[in-house]
């Protein structure tokens, strides 16, 4: 009976946790979305009722909190590029990917210079995220370029650059107006002349409008 009781009371402190964890998820990312990804720790942790050493213990660092909250969207697009090698044609595929990577950019404010930041620091807790998106997209510009539809002097670096300055520029109130021009112009330049989608860009045929994706996240099942 004893036993039994001890399994009873550990569950519930697990199941406490875990609701606890995602509440406090779910307020940092309504918080981190109102206020960007330099939005204060103390106010996630105020407006989610608990104290900030709480926050620190789930999240020791802003990377760390950023990282959860970013991980499952970065699964999602290094899926998706898979998912496009496999139906699309390599431009298609590279120039779908890559607006949708700007939008991911987007999906928080002040992203992006984390994580150029992160790239370059192995001890980040986004550096392993970055490389794999950036690696993912890598693949699909080499498939292209491959076949002759994309420019052969960029490499997955400077395609991760691209997708990181566009979307910085989408997140500028006075250049957001001209994101999928801007979108446009860009992609068409990666793209090379024989291209069909390079030829449809310059011919001024409109695309899919840049979008935001919701950031989902999810979490580990500890205290």
């Amino acid at each position: 009976m004893r036993i039994t009781a001890t399994f009873v009371k550990r569950s519930r402190m697990r199941a406490d946790a875990r609701k606890n964890y995602a509440h406090l998820l779910a307020v940092a990312r309504a918080v981190i979305t109102e206020h960007g990804a330099e939005a204060s720790l103390r106010d996630i942790a105020r407006r989610a009722d608990v104290g900030l050493a709480t926050l620190y213990r789930h999240f020791p660092t802003r990377e760390a909190l950023l990282e959860v909250l970013l991980r499952s969207a970065v699964d999602e697009l290094t899926s998706r590029a898979g998912e496009l090698e496999r139906s699309r044609s390599p431009d298609e595929a590279l120039t779908s990917w890559f607006r949708e990577g700007v939008a991911f950019t987007q999906s928080y404010s002040g992203v992006v210079n984390l994580m150029a930041a992160a790239l370059a620091d192995p001890d980040s807790a986004l550096h392993a995220s970055c490389v794999t998106l950036r690696s993912a997209g890598a693949r699909l510009l080499l498939r292209a370029q491959g076949e002759k539809m994309a420019r052969a002097d960029i490499d997955g670096v400077d395609l991760f650059a691209l997708i990181g300055a566009l979307g910085w520029l989408g997140d500028q109130p006075s250049f957001a107006p001209r994101a999928d021009h801007l979108f446009e112009i860009i992609a068409g330049a990666i793209l090379a002349s024989g291209s069909s989608r390079a030829k449809m860009s310059r011919s001024g045929v409109p695309s899919s409008p840049i979008q935001r994706p919701h950031a989902a996240a999810s979490g580990p099942d500890d205290a």
